[in-house]
This record gives C-alpha cells, sequence and structure tokens, in this order.
C-alpha cells in the first residue's frame, strides 16, 4: 500500500491515496467536521472503565502465562546442561576465592558460630537423617552437595516453616515459583513441604540460576532477592564479584549470602565446635590455609580483646534497631575503626543476623552525653541510610 505526504494546515499527514480524505483534498475541500459525542452518563462511564479492566486483565494473564512459558522453557534448558562441570562452593578460609576478603570471612564466620550455637546445634541433630536425601538429589543433578546448607538458613530444616510472605517448605518456595518448579500447591496438596520434591525443585532452581549467574555467592544472593536485583547490581558496578555489588543488595540479601558462607564453613570443616561455640584462634579453617603455611600461631600469645585502659574508658548502650558506624563516627567524631574493634558482631545486628532483639554496644565514656542528646537524629539519618544503601 502506498501513502502520500501532503501539508494540511501546516502539518504533514501520512495518508492512503484511496482514503476520503485523499478524495476531498483533490477536490480542494475539506471534510465536514463531526459533532461532538453525546455526553455518557456516570453508569456508562462506571461500564467502559469495567470492560476496560477486564480486558487489561486478561492482557495482563495473557503475558504472565507467556513468561511462565519462557522461564519454563529458560529452566529446562538449564536442566538439559545440568551436566557440565562447575565450580565448588567457596568455604571460609579459601583464600584462592575469597583474596583479601578471606580474613573478613573468616572472622565472620567466628561469630556466626558464637551467635547461633544453639541453632546450629539444633540443625545438626535434624540434619542427621535429611541431608543425605539432599546429598542424593544435588548429586543427581550434578550439584556441589554443599548447597544443602541454604535449607539450613532458609528453614533450619523445617519442612512446615512459613515465611511471613507465605514461603513454605525446607526450601521456603513462594507459590508461584514452586508451581514454576514443577511442584503442585493447592487446597489439598503442597509439595513444598514434601523432602525430596522440594529438593529437586530447589536443584532445578539453583542449576538455573547458575545458568545466569555462574557463581554460587551470587547464586544465593538471587535464591533471596529474585535475580533481577542482583542482575542490577551486577550493571550498576560493572563487577560479578560478591564483594563489589554488596552494597547495591537488599540488606537481607547480603546477610543471606554471609550466612550460607558462615553455615556451610561450619558445618563442613568446624561442626566440632558447634557444641562448644568457639573455633580456638590456632585452628586452621580450611585445608587450603595449611599449604605452606611455617608461620603457625601456636607460639603466638593469645589476642586481647580489649586492653585495661580500654575498658576503663568504654560504655555499653542497648541498641533496638541498628545504626550507622559512619553516620556515628561523623556526628560523635569516634574514629570508626575503634567502633569496629569494640563491637566485632556489630555486622549481625546490622543484617539481622544477631540472636537478641538487642545489641549491647560499646563506645566511649566521654561520648555518652552526645549520644543521648543525639539519638533521635541518629536514628533518623541512619533508617535513611540503611534505605538509600542497602
Amino acid at each position: 500500500m502506498q501513502y502520500k505526504i501532503i501539508l494540511l494546515l501546516g502539518l504533514f499527514v501520512c495518508i492512503r491515496p484511496s482514503s476520503s480524505v485523499a478524495q476531498y483534498v483533490v477536490r480542494g475541500q475539506l471534510p465536514k467536521v463531526p459533532k461532538a459525542p453525546v455526553a455518557l452518563t456516570a453508569k456508562q462511564k462506571e461500564i467502559i472503565k469495567a470492560n476496560e479492566r477486564a480486558e487489561a486483565a486478561v492482557a495482563r494473564e495473557i503475558f504472565c502465562k507467556e513468561e511462565d512459558i519462557r522461564s519454563s522453557k529458560a529452566i529446562e534448558w538449564a536442566a538439559s546442561r545440568s551436566s557440565r562441570n562447575k565450580a565448588m562452593v567457596p568455604l571460609a578460609g579459601q583464600k584462592s576465592y575469597f583474596g583479601p576478603m578471606n580474613e573478613y570471612v573468616i572472622d565472620f564466620v567466628k561469630e556466626y558460630l558464637g551467635a547461633h550455637s544453639k541453632t546450629l546445634a539444633v540443625v545438626n541433630d535434624r540434619a542427621k537423617t535429611k541431608f543425605s536425601l539432599m546429598d542424593n538429589v544435588l548429586k543427581k543433578n550434578n550439584l556441589p552437595n554443599q548447597l544443602k546448607y541454604l535449607a539450613v538458613i532458609e528453614s533450619a530444616l523445617n519442612n512446615t516453616a512459613t515465611s511471613p510472605v507465605g514461603a513454605v517448605g525446607p526450601w521456603q518456595f513462594m507459590e508461584s515459583t514452586a508451581r514454576l518448579m514443577g511442584l503442585t500447591v493447592n487446597g489439598k496438596r503442597d509439595d513444598r513441604t514434601d523432602w525430596y520434591k522440594s529438593t529437586a525443585a530447589a536443584a532445578k532452581y539453583l542449576n538455573y540460576l547458575y545458568e545466569q549467574m555462574n557463581d554460587w555467592l551470587l547464586v544465593i544472593a538471587a535464591y533471596n532477592s529474585g535475580p533481577t536485583p542482583v542482575q542490577r547490581a551486577i550493571e550498576l558496578t560493572g563487577s560479578r564479584n560478591f564483594w563489589d555489588i554488596k552494597k547495591y543488595l537488599p540488606r537481607e540479601t547480603q546477610g543471606h549470602v554471609l550466612a550460607f558462607i558462615a553455615t556451610a564453613s561450619i558445618f563442613e570443616n568446624l561442626k566440632k565446635f558447634i557444641a562448644f561455640g568457639k573455633i580456638p584462634d590456632d585452628f586452621i579453617i580450611h585445608p587450603e590455609m595449611a599449604k605452606g603455611n611455617t608461620d603457625t600461631k601456636k607460639n603466638k600469645p593469645p589476642k586481647v580483646l580489649f586492653t585495661d585502659d580500654e575498658l576503663k574508658n568504654m560504655a555499653i548502650i542497648s541498641l533496638k534497631e541498628p545504626l550507622s558506624l559512619d553516620i556515628l563516627a561523623q556526628e560523635l567524631t569516634i574514629d570508626k575503626h575503634i567502633l569496629e574493634r569494640w563491637n566485632p558482631d556489630y555486622e549481625l545486628f546490622i543484617l539481622d543476623l544477631y540472636p537478641e532483639k538487642e545489641y549491647g554496644f560499646r563506645i566511649p565514656k566521654d561520648k555518652i552525653d552526645g549520644f543521648i542528646e543525639k539519638k533521635a537524629m541518629l536514628t533518623k539519618k541512619s533508617e535513611k541510610f540503611f534505605k538509600e544503601t542497602i
């Protein structure tokens, strides 16, 4: 069909030669302006709006079904590639993976064990009958068996666990994701609580995420938040390194990844210390750290946490909500490194991994008055800081 461009009342218009407007132009006439439409009644307007809403709902349902089909195909494709070799899950002390963050990870694992030893002991008892089933399913899907520890932090190995947002089962599947993974969820049956079926679905989903992320820490992050926030953080930073994108992820997701590293490291290499709730300072927590390590810590004096002078000048305040160390240091003129050293497990509180509802925060005694005076402002600024950054 050919179109002509004509200048009509100062505007370029694209029309068909056979159209009625073209005929009027050829005759040197313009079509009559149609009369204004009759005003609709309120009832007629409501009927039109209801029809539009119904059409939009149908269009949305069609779109969602098409998206589900596309996602299902992507998941099946990922499952078909599940036989390809995958990297092992990184554990604390593995310097070849963590690099300069290795010491930070080790310290975090030690603090995590101290804070969660009771829960880990309960999980350790439950694990005797559950881990073997998970190992078999993960092996069948060519996945590292350390991924079973994801179910530990998701549900503490409780197959009837239900989250406030409706996630259910040991792997905490939302209803929509569960159905996408092939699980049945209805009024009579919920496969999310079935150990074998939910683990098989989790294996399918983990394979799908690994095809996208190609890194297990990113996979754990995406399992918690969904792939979109992780992809957005990758695009923002241009990096696929978890530590580079960490601050751009939701606070819950940051804590989820660190809790997974700690839980996997504890159960793989430190399980004998769960009952004690503490890892000896001289213990080599990963075999990689022993390679070529002639500088053992056995002959070194024990590490002193606080000096006598620090203890004399230290006060403890109770926090119900986390405050930003950067804001505290700036507003109260305190060295941030002192706050970090005096409160070594504070990150657990920030990431909502602390076992208690309140945190005993250590600050210099001479800053107490300033803290009390500025507490409301510190709280407000910290809330804004955490909302904007994590």
